[in-house]
């Protein structure tokens, strides 16, 4: 089993937990340099206008562009895809001289496992993800832990005691989200009525269906629930379009400050906070690495205590609670409280 590195999202890491023989000597240089086109960036379905997951990636490589001068190109799924046409786009990066090659999201887990081994000389990163390989970042997220603090908030915020949890696919990616959430709210308002549900069981268009995303909030809207967390990628415009619509409910968004995304700002009084992944900060880390030569490789987990997940401040609205989601905050980092993984 491969030891997990806790890296503080606030900083670049500096440190990696192996690497390949080649990419420790000026033998990497001379290999890669020559050939190098830049940063290969495959994003989940949705692509990178999602207001979400894949815009956060979007960033890290923009980042990484405006400081470390590296070109960047990006490459979006489709729904429907096939592991062979996920293979497919990661090949095309690497063989062009892309360098490094970052999956977004757990639907790359194998394909980049299986186009790791065809290309030894090549770094290659996943989000969400734990594959194996020698050449290989891994990039996960303490979502249970962030969505802990937003269930403290939503109980806080809800009249009706009643909210709600949207999920694009029920994976166990998405249980995090799920589970954290319900345990932050019954945590908080133990008479709290929780309604969890799902878009899709194992369909990854829940990420990519703003339309059934809408139906769900207005189903839970007319329940009664006034608070509800959508964790579905570009599905959640669709929720918060939704919920915009009646007077106090509040959306709570994911992966990005949902507040602060141009695409949805008509609808940002609505957005009590957001759940925010740095997976800006993970994807710049991965860059940054293989420009300084000494490429990060093995598992690297981004949680609350190192600020790889945090809870959103944007337009105020919780500012009238930040003390009791502070203390849950050091609660959880303290190890007083453990967020679980699984409802």
């Amino acid at each position: 089993m491969r030891r997990v590195i806790r890296i503080a999202a606030a900083a670049t890491a500096t440190t990696c937990l192996a690497f390949t023989a080649t990419a420790c000597g000026q033998s990497f240089a001379e290999a890669n340099r020559a050939k190098h086109a830049g940063v290969g960036l495959a994003f989940d379905i949705g692509g990178r206008d999602d207001h979400s997951f894949n815009e956060a990636a979007a960033r890290g490589t923009e980042n990484a562009r405006k400081q470390l001068g590296v070109k960047v190109k990006m490459l979006t799924a489709k729904n429907g895809e096939t592991e062979a046409d996920r293979e497919q786009r990661l090949s095309s990066f690497a063989e062009a001289g892309y360098n490094p090659v970052i999956g977004v999201g757990f639907a790359y887990s194998q394909s980049v496992q299986n186009v790791a081994k065809d290309f030894p000389d090549t770094s290659f990163g996943v989000v969400d993800a734990v594959p194996q390989g020698k050449n290989v970042d891994a990039m996960v997220f303490a979502e249970h832990e962030g969505s802990y603090l937003a269930g403290v908030a939503a109980a806080l915020k809800s009249k009706t005691h009643k909210v709600g949890f949207i999920g694009g696919v029920n994976n166990a990616l998405i249980q995090k989200f799920q589970a954290g959430f319900e345990q932050g709210v019954r945590d908080t308002d133990p008479k709290a009525k929780v309604v969890s549900q799902y878009l899709y069981p194992n369909n990854d268009k829940g990420f990519n269906d703003p339309a059934a995303a809408k139906a769900k909030a207005a189903g839970m809207t007319d329940s009664g629930i006034d608070v509800i967390y959508t964790a579905a990628g570009q599905s959640g415009a669709g929720s918060i379009e939704e919920i915009s619509k009646h007077k106090g409910v509040w959306g709570i968004g994911v992966d990005s400050d949902q507040y602060q995304q141009p695409g949805l700002a008509k609808y940002r009084n609505h957005i009590l906070t957001s759940v925010v992944k740095n997976v800006d900060v993970a994807v710049f880390d991965l860059i940054k690495s293989y420009e300084d030569h000494k490429p990060l490789t093995g598992i690297h987990a981004y949680d609350l205590k190192h600020k790889g997940v945090s809870l959103a401040t944007s337009g105020g609205f919780i500012k009238d609670i930040q003390p009791q989601i502070d203390a849950a905050r050091k609660k959880i980092i303290e190890g007083k409280v453990k967020v679980k993984e699984t409802p």
